[in-house]
């Protein structure tokens, strides 16, 4: 089915000019050519034809708009004509002529005339089908393709077709009209867009409609200079992968439950890549606990890094002579660890199983968390406070998201069937021998394939020597399913007797090949031939590039290809025949047929080369020629290796089709075509110098062409795939960086161009599920086509769903949110598109000087395959695409990477040899063809060169502005910058500006003569690139490279006027890039102007200022360069800080200097920096002329200089502030003046109903003794005139008062462990902080979500109130009417979010009364803005950067810290600002600033505790002290050292007196303690304290949440709140306070109330106004003009770092920092953190007795089960400490009588519910390590054995905060008491201090399910040490208190002391008739013995008868 449309004509335009139409229908559109110069009549002429699915609805609408075009512009529309298709769909054919509408939708003279046929299903032009796009496997269809393709209307659209007329290109559908405007805007946009301009535009595209609904197609295309023949160069030059990288891999195992095993000692074994690390061992348990944290530290490649494979193995009883024996293990790779978010698992539950017995099923858990940090990766830890212990394993499972908890074992087999194209890999010399010998030739490599998978490796078997070897083997991996680890590295490698080394490597991507979704699929890849690229393939012994073929970094060659193919099958374990280890194993497979891969087709490469400069000196001026090669095609350097005979076999078929399909255009080309033979090498030429850093080749008129022929098979259909996604992807990449730029630079409504980019983004994705679905069911599509084609689909499908919901959602405020889900949609796309199965190899272009190869550039094949259909094709197949050659492996890392070898305009096509005559179509017109002799006249034989025969004159004016933020390249920390600028083989520089990181050159660079080759209208739609390069100049030696940019010129031809709105072009800033990272910006404009026939005097004259005092050198014309206005910059000068030396000499009489373009001033000079650096003069000023554009203001330069003896000067350091947005001063609107302070407030408020920064979330209760403020901050009226009292009123809610009334009731109705102050100390306060930050960080990721919504709803208010265009009294009115509104509602919900919270929380009632502070999860810093709020701090840099790309070397160049601040403001201000009360003019701006002169001032530093240490001793653990360093002061707390220990508890303050400004820098360092050598440094922290000081937000000492005189939360300021409120009043000028009765204040026009009563110690009430003034600095930013957040009682969270390992996070710290003015009252005594002691307590436990006790002896005589019981007992972490009962013997039915009394003295943390326990590791350890363990008793039950060793029976654990109440009797115990999943009520021993019952032993059976094995009655009493002191209690039965004897029956008493007694018992009993029996026996055959034996001499004696 099709629809065609064919556009004649339009008649009675108006005006001359160039026209073009755009046709559209169902989202798809075409445009026509442009027709140049029409005056009335426009002749289009042209046919379009869509392709459609399904039938056409008859309301569908076809729409033609005429456009005059714009070169520049976005081309101007004429008029509209739409049509409804109805009658076209009835009558199938349609003659229309009719007018256009304008705008307006009024008619307009304008008429187009149009025909429209539509094929239905039964088609009368015959069916829409596949066949006509793509090759189908019928002959007839290949016939047709290529002769006729010239008549058949529907095979390709008019409008290509006429466009290829032209001599174009293929278009994509939007190039011409939408982004040939982009190209220009490049230059002619002015900096900022005119808002009305696009409203307009926006209004037009809408037709009126909501500005919330406008979508703008891309406006600007800030970021790329599209065009239609050219590609995008890529700017990053150096291959980031392969470059080591340091990583840290931190593993912290803390405990494992549910081993699998009767009474083991476990140990972990944690194991990285090869790195092996052991915990310590914990004896007879199954449940031990660790806590032990081990740190990996590598350096190491990001693909190595992610491959290496985590595992975790339990193993049991392991000791220094024997190995130990696996329990279980699990393994992930860190690659699975890295790309979680915060690239961690945090306290989760690894599966242990067991990899030798895959049908076992689990073997117990591990729980343990896993970090891995790159550097500059920070990792927020959760808060680590006091954990439950009752871990929901189920839910935390160490598995990322998505992967099932029950994972499965599964076979994956990765099946290697054959290889073909090897490299030779031995010296052929032996070769050479043995073949003059015996005449054997031989293939000089024998290869196997190894796989390595998931730790595991096997391999394939050797195939000697064999360029093609074929395997037909599979290996085996046994593995879970999903795995964690993600890829597969499949290698081959050439086997050698030395030593094996690797040909090629390929890793498949487990991600790629599989699906976990629920439609999704197993991992499945192939048969597909897989590429492998590595280093070059001449053989060297010593092959230097050697990583490539290991699969690191990009390959410069390709290598080989190898078929190979993976499936999984999921193992049903219950299977008996299953083998259950998971060794991997090699099996034979079955071959697959030859045709599995895809037919064999013949392709063909052509390539041209336009341009080839900048080659690199250094390489010599030997003659250079380029190779091209596709696989080994091509490359005939380095030998084919492949025989050539196979080929010629299956390329036969393909030749003969070729030649026959191009008999038809001719007669001879059959014959030709046979023996057409490849040329991948042009001929060599000798270079010819640009300048003294590179050569040019002289390809001017003639440029050389390549073409090779190549046979693949053909898998096209995956790279077309890819195509139309990759495109999607490319476009919504651009928009989005448009986005980025224009919210950058501020240009109005980016919001638009988002929903513009959304918008194509889902017509993009519906027209790939159009595409991709008329795939035809080849043969040789594998399951993966098959399964990926279906996913892609679902997916582009939902994408392009939520790409038009997200496009609704767009709204100005919510744009940054939509902006990264967009980008999100990005990422999916870019994954979707990577096909993981090959099939054509990539492209490599070499450039070889001296037929040595020197560098190369990496072509993906399918980005320049071609394909009929527009979307499909490569994104630079037939464009001319700039490519830099770069340097091959490791040589192309640092510095060296980053020079261009050589800069390449190539052309390309690559595509069936039977499509070929497209291949010319893309190149620059005007050339003839030059082919070889034999190839003279045929149609379509590729010429080996193109001669142009039309050539242009240029002229190029470079605008050199300026450049700023360049990279430092001298010691100095500065740079002589000059720019060198290339175009075609022309170079040129600007002068060179000393020292300085933003030169301003303004300069004009004129090339002239510029001759370009080709048609004159494409030059002036796609002129070259020009690359720009920053150079650094030395005085000696090469000068440095620092960086380089490309830019487009704006082209005008010799017949165009020199006008707006192209010129003259706008400044715009380029990006410099340097290596891969970014090295600056540089502003300037480039102008390509053709010399017509007249000459130079067309030309617009060059008329700039012309300074005589620059010579020769011409400034940047008047129209370009800014226009600028009078600014004055006021720079407050405070201080320097820190300064080091320079040149060994310190700094003593500093200066600063400040320079903004050319203009500046000076500070006055620090007369002896040591004794005061702070400047005397505060404030001066300059006025300069800056551009009124302030995206275009030069940068501000700050430099110090230090004024030596004899007028000489030293450079100290410099610092540049690139923006001086932050600082410019506007002075206030007077009208929006209440306008601005209602929106702020409205969004205040909005902010705290949706939990926003500034308050908690809402709904959440804190219950103090005083209220809190959260909940009444809902409550406040505020009005909203400036001038009108608004009433604050704070009241507690109703609730509040409930509860407080029960309080007072007393406490007897709440639990008896109701905390009494007395009891609270300041970690109670602490801890439970602690909870409300963690539940404040849940709720915040749970209210994000809804936030969103009440957003949405939230915001339509502001959104009218914005965009109102009332802009009056009534609006006023309007807006307080509506920001009431939202403000009740919010009430409401407040209240009615607040009720039912109340019931949840019971067991925290004891916490209700504890007042909380702030506990920041970060540093201060980062909540407060750096305290930069009016003075700021600027690092002064010296030194170069260096070289290792990372930007992280800053540290090392900080040479000291400016403090000061400046403000920037337009000439004259207005006057109400210097008329303002107290106004000094010596202080400008910066109005009531506090003097600089030293201030003494004591500071009090409170450091709480450590967390996350890194190990600095062997052992893996840490001796840590604190450190603390300010000035001179350095206190040293050495001998208080935590012994090993990595979250160490300090709770120590320390004071210190120090002076500002001399010392203001505070270190607080942890150093680890060692017995002997120096103490290391793990890590510290800096704080500095002037800032904080000086800081508005009063950082001084923390506003506490209440006040009170005595107890734990006493008020530490010695300023009282009404004092500070009072001062702050006075310093900010204002009104107030006013305290009035009822407990009312005033400040200003706001009133707070609270309450008016406190306590004293003895309970006495008095009045007082402190409460008031705290409430209302609680609510200082409320305030209006001077209000902002003052610092609250807080406790801030560091993290620690090392210089010796820069970037990754040692540790953290917790602190706080108090500072008192030492002339001012001094401070009480320092809070006592000191941590808590633990409290001593002694559990006394009692076994009295047990029950059901399975028995586990059989009797040696009647077989009778018994068992010789007896108890064990111990607390967890104590096991040596363990102690047993007396034996109860031979007990028959399990019963046994103890009476056995243990007892476990014990230390215990109440609030961490931790025992603590100090003992020593070793017995080689210095001293005792302190544990904290959790509180569980552990009770077993044994079998006791005389001779062997003693059975273990069953056994339960006892948490002895939570554990199950015992059952009343022995009937009533169930296993449900001991697994805990039944619900059983839990006790506390700590709470009811004696519990008796009974309790179940369990232990696991052979099929590892739990029974109960027992039971024990037992009794636990709980008493304190002096308790226990009062009532003592013996051990055992013993005295005192004594327990009496067991009553047992007679059996047990120990036979050994009354033996007979015993065997009466035992025997007598049950085997007397037995016994009897065989005694008589025994007689009888004793008298039968005796009558044998005596009878022959009885018989001697008869006979001689003696």
């Amino acid at each position: 089915m099709a629809l065609l449309v064919h556009l004649k004509t339009v008649t009675d335009l108006r005006g001359k000019g160039d026209r073009i139409a755009k046709v559209a229908f169902r989202g798809l559109s075409f445009y026509t050519r442009v027709l140049e110069n029409c005056e009335d009549e426009a002749p289009f002429d042209e046919t379009f034809r869509w392709p459609i699915a399904s039938s056409i609805d008859v309301n569908e609408m076809l729409e033609i708009q005429v456009f005059n075009y714009s070169k520049v512009f976005s081309n101007r529309l004429i008029g509209t004509f739409r049509m409804v298709l109805q009658k076209v769909v009835e009558e199938g054919q349609l003659e229309v002529m009719d007018t256009l509408i304008d705008d307006n939708n009024s008619v307009i003279q304008t008429s187009v005339s149009i025909e429209i046929r539509y094929q239905a299903m039964d088609g009368t032009v015959g069916a829409w089908n596949d066949e006509e796009f793509l090759e189908s496997p019928n002959a007839q269809a290949e016939d047709v393709l290529l002769p006729s393709h010239r008549q058949s209307p529907s095979k390709a659209s008019a409008a290509e077709r006429a466009l290829r007329r032209a001599g174009k290109g293929v278009f994509s559908a939007m190039k011409l009209g939408k982004v040939r405007k982009d190209d220009h805007r490049k230059q002619d946009e002015p900096a900022v867009l005119e808002a009305e301009d696009l409203d307009r535009k926006a209004m037009r595209l809408g037709g009126g409609l909501d500005p919330d609904t406008i979508s703008l197609a891309s406006v600007t295309a800030v970021t790329t200079n599209v065009s239609n023949k050219r590609s995008k160069p890529d700017i990053k030059m150096e291959p980031s992968a392969g470059r080591p990288m340091d990583y840290q891999v931190s593993i912290t195992v803390i405990e494992a439950r549910q081993l699998v095993g009767l009474n083991m000692d476990p140990v972990v074994c944690v194991e990285v890549g090869e790195e092996k690390k052991y915990t310590s061992m914990k004896e007879s348990t199954n449940c031990p606990y660790y806590n032990e944290y081990f740190v990996f530290d590598f350096h190491v490649p990001p693909d190595v890094m992610f491959d290496k494979i985590i595992k975790l193995s339990v193993i049991h009883s392991k000791n220094l002579l024997r190995s130990g024996t696996l329990v279980g293990s699990f393994k992930m790779d860190v690659g699975t660890v890295y790309s979680q978010p915060e690239h961690q698992f945090y306290h989760k539950w690894a599966i242990l199983s067991d990899p030798e017995d895959i049908t076992a099923g689990l073997k117990g858990y591990l729980k343990v968390d896993v970090a891995v940090v790159g550097k500059g990766d920070n990792i927020k830890t959760p808060h680590k406070a006091n954990e439950t212990d009752e871990d929901d394993i189920e839910g935390n499972l160490l598995l990322p998201d998505g992967v099932p908890p029950e994972r499965q074992w599964a076979r994956f087999y990765i099946k290697i069937y054959r290889a073909e194209g090897l490299p030779r890999m031995n010296t052929s010399i032996m070769a050479n021998v043995k073949k003059a010998l015996i005449g054997e030739n031989k293939d000089l490599v024998d290869p196997y394939v190894q796989v390595v998978f998931a730790g595991q490796k096997g391999k394939t078997s050797v195939q000697k020597s064999s360029y093609e070897p074929l395997w037909n083997e599979q290996v085996v991996f046994t593995e879970m399913f999903p795995p964690l680890c993600k890829r597969i590295k499949v290698q081959i490698r050439d086997s050698d007797k030395v030593n094996d080394v690797a040909i090629g490597t390929h890793f498949i991507d487990l991600r790629k090949v599989s699906n976990e979704g629920d439609k999704g699929f197993l991992p499945t890849f192939g048969p597909a031939w897989v590429n492998m690229y590595g280093s070059t393939r001449n053989y060297t012994l010593m092959d230097e590039h050697q990583d490539l073929n290991e699969g690191l970094g990009e390959g410069v060659s390709f290598r080989a290809r190898l078929l190979i193919g993976l499936s999984v099958e999921i193992l049903d374990t219950s299977n008996p025949e299953i083998t259950s280890s998971t060794e991997v194993q090699l099996e034979q497979s079955t071959p697959v047929a030859d045709n599995c891969t895809g037919k064999m087709e013949e392709f063909f490469l052509f390539g041209s080369f336009l341009e080839a400069t900048m080659i690199d000196r250094k390489n010599g001026d030997k003659p250079i020629n380029f190779e091209v090669t596709i696989g080994n095609y091509g490359n005939e350097i380095d030998g084919m290796s492949k025989p050539v005979i196979k080929k010629k076999k299956e390329g036969g078929a393909g030749n003969e089709e070729a030649s026959e399909l191009l008999q038809n255009s001719s007669d001879e080309e059959g014959n030709e075509e046979e023996e057409f033979v490849s040329i991948s090498t042009t001929p060599p030429m000798k270079p010819l110098i640009t300048d003294r850093n590179y050569f040019h080749l002289p390809y001017f008129d003639k440029k050389p062409c390549i073409y090779i022929k190549s046979w693949w098979q053909d898998q096209r259909r995956r790279l077309y795939n890819a195509n139309i996604m990759d495109k999607i992807a490319d476009k919504l990449e651009e928009g989005l960086n448009d986005v980025h730029e224009m919210m950058k630079t501020e240009k109005p409504h980016p919001e638009r161009r988002l929903r513009g980019v959304l918008e194509e983004l889902s017509s993009g994705c519906l027209r790939f599920v159009t595409l991709a679905n008329k795939d035809q069911n080849h043969s040789s599509r594998t399951r993966l086509d098959r399964e990926r084609l279906k996913s892609c689909m679902r997916e582009l499908e939902t994408m392009g769903q939520q790409a038009k919901t997200l496009r609704s959602q767009v709204k100005k405020t919510t744009i940054r949110e939509k902006l990264k889900q967009s980008q999100n949609f990005l990422q999916k796309l870019r994954f979707l598109a990577d096909e993981p199965q090959h099939s054509i190899p990539d492209i490599f272009l070499w450039m070889m000087s001296n037929n040595k190869r020197i560098a190369y550039a990496r072509i993906p094949s399918k980005d320049i395959l071609y394909s009929i259909v527009d979307e499909e094709m490569g994104k630079d197949c037939g464009k001319v695409k700039t490519v830099f050659l770069k340097l091959p492996g490791k040589k192309g890392f640092g510095p060296a990477g980053w020079t261009v070898q050589a800069k390449m305009e190539i052309y390309l096509w690559l595509g069936l040899n039977k499509q070929r005559k497209e291949f010319l179509s893309g190149l620059p017109c005007g050339f003839e063809e030059r082919k070889l002799p034999k190839g003279q006249g045929i149609l379509f034989f590729p010429p080996i060169s193109l001669l142009y025969n039309k050539k242009q004159v240029f002229q190029l004016r470079v605008h050199m502005y300026q450049a700023r933020s360049l990279f430092a390249a001298d010691s100095s920390g500065l740079s002589d910058p000059f720019a060198r600028v290339f175009f075609i083989t022309q170079s040129q520089c600007t002068e060179v500006l000393n020292e300085t990181l933003c030169p301003t050159w303004d300069q004009l660079l004129v090339f002239d003569n510029v001759e370009l080759y080709g048609e004159v209208h494409e030059m002036r739609d796609d002129p070259p690139i020009i690359v720009i390069e920053i150079y650094d100049q030395d005085t000696v030696g090469k000068a440095d490279f620092m960086g380089r940019t490309f830019a487009k010129p704006v082209v005008k031809m010799s017949d165009e006027e020199y006008c707006p709105p192209r010129f003259p072009p706008q400044l715009e800033y380029y990006q410099i890039y340097r290596g891969n990272s970014t090295a600056g910006d540089l502003l300037a404009a480039f102008e390509l102007l053709q010399i017509g026939p007249a000459g130079k005097s067309d030309l617009p004259p060059i008329d700039g200022p012309t300074d005589l005092d620059r010579g020769p050198i011409l400034p940047v014309p008047l129209g370009i360069r800014p226009v600028l206005s009078k600014y004055r910059v006021e720079i407050l000068f405070w201080g320097l800080r820190d300064l080091k030396r320079v040149n060994l000499a310190q700094v003593d009489r500093p200066r600063v200097d400040i320079e903004c373009a050319g203009k500046g001033v000076q500070s006055s000079l620090i007369q002896n920096y040591k004794k005061n650096p702070n400047f005397s003069t505060l404030v001066k000023w300059f006025e300069v002329d800056l551009p009124e554009n302030e995206l275009l203001h030069p940068p501000l330069n700050i430099r110090v200089v230090d004024c030596r003896a004899f007028g000489r000067y030293t450079l100290v350091g410099s610092h540049a502030v690139n923006s001086l947005r932050k600082f410019i001063y506007r002075p206030p609107d007077k009208k929006a003046q209440h306008w601005s302070t209602a929106a702020k407030l409205l969004n205040a408020y909005a902010t705290l109903a949706n939990g926003g920064p500034s308050s908690r979330p809402a709904g959440e209760i804190v219950v103090n003794v005083e209220p809190e403020v959260p909940i009444k901050k809902m409550e406040t009226m505020v009005k909203l005139e400036a001038n009108s009292d608004a009433v604050v009123k704070v009241e507690p809610s109703e609730e509040e008062k409930e509860k407080k009334k029960k309080k007072k009731k007393g406490a007897e109705e709440i639990e008896d462990d109701e905390p009494d102050e007395s009891m609270l100390d300041w970690w109670s306060k602490y801890f439970a902080s602690i909870e409300t930050m963690k539940e404040h960080l849940r709720q915040q990721e749970a209210a994000a979500a809804e936030a969103e919504e009440k957003e949405e709803m939230d915001l339509t208010e502001e959104i009218r109130l914005d965009d109102s265009p009332v802009k009056g009294s009534k609006g006023q009115g309007k807006a307080k009417e509506k920001i009431k509104m939202p403000k009740e509602d919010k009430k409401k919900k407040q209240q009615q979010q607040q009720q039912p919270q109340q019931p949840e929380v019971p067991e925290k009632k004891n916490k209700l009364k504890i007042d909380e502070m702030k506990v920041y999860p970060k540093e201060l810093e980062t909540e407060f803005d750096n305290f930069e709020d009016w003075l700021h701090t600027f690092n002064l840099l010296r030194g170069k950067i260096g070289d290792d790309d990372d930007n992280a070397a800053d540290e090392e160049r900080i040479v000291g810290r400016f403090k000061g601040s400046m403000c920037v403001y337009k000439v004259p201000l207005p006057d109400d600002i210097t008329k303002e009360a107290g106004y000094d003019p010596n202080f400008g701006m910066f109005q009531g600033i506090p003097s600089n002169d030293p201030i003494n001032v004591l500071v009090r530093v409170y450091v709480v505790r450590a967390t996350d240490l890194h190990p600095a001793d062997i052992n893996g653990k840490a001796d840590p002290y604190v450190v603390i360093k300010l000035g001179k002061t350095d206190i040293k707390d050495k001998e208080n050292y935590i012994s090993k220990q990595l979250n160490p508890v300090f709770g120590k303050s320390f004071d210190i007196e120090a002076t500002f400004p001399m010392e203001s820098m505070l270190t607080v360092a942890i150093y680890d303690w060692d017995l002997v050598g120096s103490d290391d440094l793990i890590g510290e922290t800096k704080i500095d304290l002037e800032n904080r000081y000086y800081s508005k937000h009063r950082a001084t000492c923390g506003v506490s949440g209440t006040y009170s005189i005595h107890g734990y939360n006493i008020w530490r300021d010695p300023q009282k709140p009404t004092q500070i409120l009072s001062k702050l009043c006075k310093e900010g000028k204002l009104d107030g306070p006013h305290y009035g009765p009822g407990g009312r204040v005033k400040v200003v026009n706001r009133v707070f109330t609270g309450p008016t009563e406190l306590e004293d110690e003895n309970g006495q009430k008095k009045q007082t106004e402190e409460h008031l003034a705290l409430t209302v600095l609680h609510h200082w930013e409320e305030i209006p003009r001077v209000g902002c957040k003052l610092v609250p009682e807080h406790v801030e969270t560091r993290p620690l770092l090392n210089p010796d390992k820069p970037g990754i996070e040692q540790g953290r710290l917790e602190l706080w920092v108090d500072m008192f003015p030492m002339d001012m009252p001094a401070p009480g005594p320092a809070i006592d953190i000191a941590p808590r002691k633990p409290k001593k307590y002694e559990l006394r436990v009692i076994v009295w007795n047990t029950d059901e006790v399975i028995l586990e002896d059989d009797d040696y005589f009647t077989g009778e089960k018994s068992s010789d019981i007896f108890v064990r007992g111990w607390l967890k972490g104590q096991q040596e400490d363990k102690q047993d009962t007396d034996v109860h013997y031979h007990s028959l039915t399990g019963e046994g009588n103890f009476n056995w009394r243990y007892i476990f003295p014990f230390d215990y943390l109440a609030a961490e519910e931790k025992i603590v326990i100090s003992k020593k590791e070793s017995m080689f350890s210095w001293d005792e390590t302190e544990y904290k363990i959790p509180a569980r008793l552990t009770l077993q039950v044994w079998d006791a054995d005389h001779f062997s060793a003693d059975d273990f029976l069953g056994a339960i654990e006892l948490d002895l905060n939570r554990f199950p109440r015992g059952a009343k009797t022995a009937k009533q115990c169930s296993m449900e008491l001991g697994t805990g999943e039944a619900e059983v009520p839990m006790i506390s021993i700590f709470k009811q201090k004696r519990v008796k019952g009974w309790w179940p032993f369990l232990a696991r059976d052979e099929n590892d399910e739990i029974e109960i094995t027992g039971k024990v009655e037992a009794e636990l009493h709980l008493l304190t040490a002096e308790e226990a002191e009062k009532s003592p209690a013996g051990l055992a039965r013993n005295e005192p208190d004594p327990l009496e004897k067991p009553n047992r029956p007679d059996t047990s008493f120990i036979w050994f002391l009354n033996p007979l007694k015993s065997i009466r018992y035992f025997i007598w009993h049950t085997y007397r008739w037995l016994l009897l029996k065989i005694l008589l026996l025994v007689l009888l055959l004793l008298m039968v013995g005796l009558f044998f034996y005596s009878m022959p001499g009885y018989l001697v004696k008869k006979l001689l008868g003696a």
